[in-house]
């Protein structure tokens, strides 16, 4: 699932701590966890120290959002209801073939993946800009994700769209 939580690093992160105003280190320690769960509760947000697509769209943070199988929330129920599909609020296979088949007729990646672009191809949030997609693409010099030479990666960011920031998602161990 395209979310942030404990044990995971990479440009999201850093992208993360940054709108919390806590050090950006790209690391998601007890710190960012906190500053979540603050954020979280004071929005009226489940207060579970993970951000997802809800969160990311409370916060701003447009780039990070990334619907797939297994999502849900408020911002999936959008996604639906801009597909003209039932609005239940979780992404399982129906709405990823409703994407796919959205994303093909439009002249878009058919990957199943709802993020920024298609997104705003759909018009679901006003505040997915030009400028907002791009930043959620890899920047071709961007640096690995942050990596201390005693760690061991547990988990690289599966299933992530190939441009995708996700892509820079890795695991550590605390």
């Amino acid at each position: 699932m395209s979310i942030l939580k404990k044990g995971l690093a990479g440009t999201p992160v850093k992208i993360l701590q940054e709108k919390l105003g806590v050090p950006a280190d790209g690391r998601f320690g007890p710190q960012t966890e906190e500053a979540l769960k603050a954020y979280q509760k004071e929005h009226g947000l489940g207060t579970d120290g993970i951000a997802g697509p809800d969160t990311f769209a409370s916060l701003g943070l447009y780039e990070l959002v990334l619907l797939k199988v297994g999502s849900s929330g408020e911002t999936v129920k959008k996604l639906q209801s801009a597909l003209g599909i039932a609005t239940d609020g979780k992404f399982g296979a129906g709405t990823a073939k409703a994407v796919k088949t959205y994303q093909a007729a439009n002249g878009l990646e058919a990957d199943g993946f709802a993020g920024p672009a298609t997104l705003a191809k759909l018009a679901v949030f006003t505040e997915i800009t030009p400028a907002v997609i791009s930043k959620s693409q890899i920047d071709p010099g961007a640096a690995p994700a942050p990596q201390a030479p005693d760690e061991t990666p547990v988990a690289e960011a599966a299933e992530a769209p190939p441009k995708s920031i996700w892509a820079t998602i890795k695991g550590f161990f605390s």
